[in-house]
């Protein structure tokens, strides 16, 4: 398999109002879940058709899918903090408990039969049970992490790595005891935020602001394998079929792989759309998926979207010619 030979193959447009945050990926459905700040967008990966569109949100930041209890999990971080729940077939909503304030990164962790969320303001890792009484359930006591959670990813093993971005260190939890392990420093990067793993491989993927940096690290014990510059703005890392990737702001997308044991080098940098800072995969078709929109020209700070332009762009390998 070719390795450098990624490109940007289609952009789907979709418009609709509402920013947007962590994209997720039904590798099973082939469909997208897209949080637009105020409801949750589930839009077909091929064809770019909305499917469905979950409303109610205040700040949707991200969605997790649990297909054996046929529901679905949107961290709302506005106001007081929430988790919607909805119904992967209809996409009616099913109920909303509390949460904590800026309720962010969410997962589905398998093998402790829990959805996982983290709150940056609360600094904390939330949890609960996918079958939960969507309108009697209360989350299980906070895990304080010591610091402001970013993303997360979990080793199937009971433990979970949660980024602290205000810390520069990764909080490694024993979710059998609930209780924060160890810190390891991601120096020499810093303000880490997207993070994926490679279980079999046991390494973390970071990608981090201050400095620009995608780190490995080792989950076995926390030692930085290499460090390699990337774009600026990442939000979010992907791990598949032994390559990583990092998707900036800058409208760079880096893709990583390991050339020879313990040595990694980015290979290809990807051209894609300014804003285009997170993504999803999809694991069976191994496309990319990276939503942005266009933005008005000039713009100071936060740059501002143009209505109704937002976009998925979808990147994939090409056959070598």
């Amino acid at each position: 398999m070719a390795q450098t030979n990624w490109a940007v193959v289609k952009t789907l447009p979709i418009g609709g109002p509402g920013s947007w945050d962590y994209l997720t990926v039904d590798p099973q459905t082939h469909r997208l879940f897209v949080p637009r700040s105020t409801h949750t967008m589930v839009i077909d990966a091929e064809s770019g058709k909305i499917l469905g569109d979950v409303p109610g949100q205040k700040n949707a930041h991200g969605v997790a899918i649990v297909p054996e209890v046929g529901r679905g999990f949107i961290s709302d971080g506005g106001g007081d903090g929430a988790v919607v729940i909805f119904d992967l077939k209809t996409y009616a909503t099913l109920g909303k408990i509390a949460a904590q304030p800026d309720a962010d990164g969410i997962i589905y962790d398998p093998s402790v039969g829990r959805v996982l969320v983290v709150s940056g303001d609360g600094g904390t890792l939330m949890s609960f049970k996918p079958d939960i009484d969507p309108s009697a359930g209360k989350i299980e006591a906070p895990i304080d992490l010591g610091g402001k959670p970013e993303f997360l990813a979990s080793g199937g093993d009971g433990k979970v790595y949660i980024n602290l971005v205000d810390k520069d260190t990764v909080a490694v939890v024993d979710f059998k005891t609930r209780k924060v392990i160890a810190r390891w420093p991601v120096a020499p990067g810093g303000s880490p935020v997207g993070m994926s793993i490679d279980t079999k491989n046991h390494r973390l993927f970071i990608g981090c602001r201050k400095p620009q940096k995608l780190i490995v690290m080792s989950t076995d014990d926390g030692k930085v394998i290499t460090d390699l510059p990337i774009g600026a703005g990442v939000d979010a890392t992907k791990f598949d079929r032994g390559q990583a990737f990092a998707s900036c702001r800058d409208g760079s997308l880096a893709v990583a792989s390991e050339t020879s044991p313990g040595k990694f080098e980015i290979v290809q940098t990807v051209k894609t759309p300014q804003g285009a800072r997170t993504m999803g995969i999809d694991t069976t078709t191994h496309r990319i998926y990276l939503p942005t929109a266009e933005f008005e020209p000039g713009s100071t700070g936060r740059p501002v979207m143009k209505p109704d332009t937002f976009m998925i762009v979808v990147v994939a390998q090409h056959a070598p010619q």
